[in-house]
């Protein structure tokens, strides 16, 4: 970059600094020169010019909050003088946009795993799903005596994914943990999957059963632990039936119109909004052109920016479905008592971001331009290629696991902090800023801060896009997959008896 301070829009009056600058320092923005009253760290904003108290502060060109106070040109711009212009419900009305996403003919190829039910896999693992937490220790026992015993080259591995629910939850919460597991259960990433369950759980085995519907019985077998004299030998028997089944499946070419990515975002920084995350936006919309899906999360952090997306849904009826999403989510905090429009998190503010509009501006760019063509509920699974809304919340794992559970093959993760988190589908982070995936190669995977040194977006998109065609085809894998981490949560609102 030619200056270290970024406008990213015409109207903006802050600017992004790239770097760490020191108080007094002159530097020239458009045809005047800007003197630093102070020091502005990097990835933090500085006032253009003089902001009037009350003024609105613009970045993104949009206002992401006001001034508290008069901020003279030069000054640090930040949570000690500027504050959300968000407060209560919102009326919201339809005003729809064309689709800037144009579709081209053909695209490329990657090798996948095809499934008796037409679905396509990027791995051919075996899973074992508890129905509930008690039973947590078994699964993992059975992964890891199975793991040791399986024969290099039939599957890609075994995988227990353990959580702490499936039973004392009543309502909607017991309904929730239920459909998120099973929609988990169809995910064409698994070759074979092995359910297991207590006995007297909520939860129960032939409940499951009914709500994973008219699945693949090849695919699936079921244990009840207190039904059988001992748990570890019949599980064992029924992983070796599913790797036997499994194994003869290999991989052969599938077009990339049948890839479904999720898209994510933790530990943003100042810089999400301009290097991560409008790559992330710029591949989901080369996928979608290409015929294929991504899936796009984290209600939370589109309040003050849900508007781009509404008026990108392709119907009134889900715009509908939108506006439904985003209110209910909002009701969700009220209910709780907590403030809606709050940016929490210690490590966004550390690198930038002040606002929830801010956040929210810079997170949705990673649903790039595309027509959204539906608006999920949590648990639900992906129907309709192109971008689809997930409802569910921001936190890093529960997120994951709400889009891995929707289908996503793969999952692009930007993030400005770093994270070692890795979901039950293969999680590609892409790095901010480069002296992130410098410092931590053991958990960034792709380097989107090259967009600060020269290195286009088209560039930087059509080599993220021939990653992720590698890590689905199996020819890589993730530094979280190398790492061995893998979890998944469930998002939980309610009672625990």
């Amino acid at each position: 970059m030619s200056t270290p301070l970024l406008r990213i829009h015409p109207a903006d009056n802050v600017a992004v600094a790239l770097e760490d600058l020191e108080a007094g320092r002159s530097l020239p923005v458009g045809d005047a020169c800007l003197t630093l009253s102070q020091p502005i760290p990097r990835g933090h904003k500085v006032a253009l010019a003089d902001i009037g108290e009350k003024a609105n502060v613009i970045k993104y060109g949009s206002p992401i909050g006001h001034a508290t106070e008069a901020i003279p040109a030069g000054a640090w711009v930040h949570s000690h003088n500027i504050k959300t212009n968000l407060s209560g419900m919102l009326e919201y009305a339809y005003r729809p946009q064309p689709n800037a996403v144009a579709p081209r003919a053909g695209g490329p190829m990657f090798d996948g795993f095809k499934r008796p039910n037409g679905d396509v896999g990027i791995r051919n693992e075996l899973w074992i799903l508890p129905t509930v937490g008690c039973v947590n220790h078994v699964a993992e026992a059975l992964a890891k005596r199975f793991g040791e015993r399986l024969p290099h080259g039939t599957v890609d591995g075994v995988y227990a994914f353990t959580h702490p629910y499936g039973c004392s939850q009543l309502g909607e919460d017991h309904a929730t943990t239920r459909r998120l597991l099973a929609s988990l259960a169809h995910h064409p990433n698994a070759g074979g999957v092995l359910v297991i369950g207590l006995g007297c759980e909520n939860n129960t085995m032939a409940g499951f059963r009914e709500a994973l519907g008219d699945a693949d019985s090849g695919r699936y077998r079921f244990l009840v632990s207190q039904q059988v004299e001992d748990e570890m030998e019949t599980g064992l028997q029924l992983l070796e039936e599913l790797a036997q089944a499994a194994g003869a499946v290999q991989r052969e070419p599938v077009p990339v119109s049948a890839l479904r990515v999720g898209l994510k975002c933790g530990g943003s920084d100042g810089l999400s909004g301009i290097t991560a995350n409008p790559l992330v936006g710029s591949f989901s919309d080369l996928l979608i052109a290409s015929g294929g899906t991504s899936v796009l999360t984290e209600v939370p952090e589109m309040f003050g920016a849900e508007t781009l997306l509404m008026n990108r849904c392709a119907t009134r009826e889900i715009y509908d479905k939108c506006v439904g999403m985003v209110n209910g989510f909002k009701e969700y905090f009220l209910r709780h008592n907590q403030v809606v429009y709050e940016n929490p998190s210690p490590g966004n503010k550390d690198g930038g971001i002040t606002t929830l509009e801010e956040k929210s501006l810079g997170c949705t760019q990673k649903g790039g331009c595309g027509q959204v063509v539906d608006v999920l509920e949590y648990g639900g699974r992906l129907e309709h290629p192109g971008l689809n809304l997930l409802n569910g919340p921001g936190n890093d794992i529960v997120a994951v696991t709400a889009l891995a559970a929707a289908g996503a093959h793969v999952i692009l993760f930007t993030t400005g902090r770093g994270t070692p988190l890795g979901g039950c589908v293969p999680t590609v982070k892409v790095s901010t800023n480069s002296e992130l995936a410098a410092h931590k190669k053991n958990w960034i995977d792709f380097d989107a801060g090259e967009l600060l040194h020269g290195t286009t977006r088209e560039e930087l998109t059509a080599r993220l896009f021939l990653d992720v065609l590698a890590i689905a085809s199996g020819q890589k894998r993730t530094k979280a997959e190398i790492n061995g981490f893998r979890e998944i949560a469930i998002f939980k609102d309610g009672v625990t008896l």
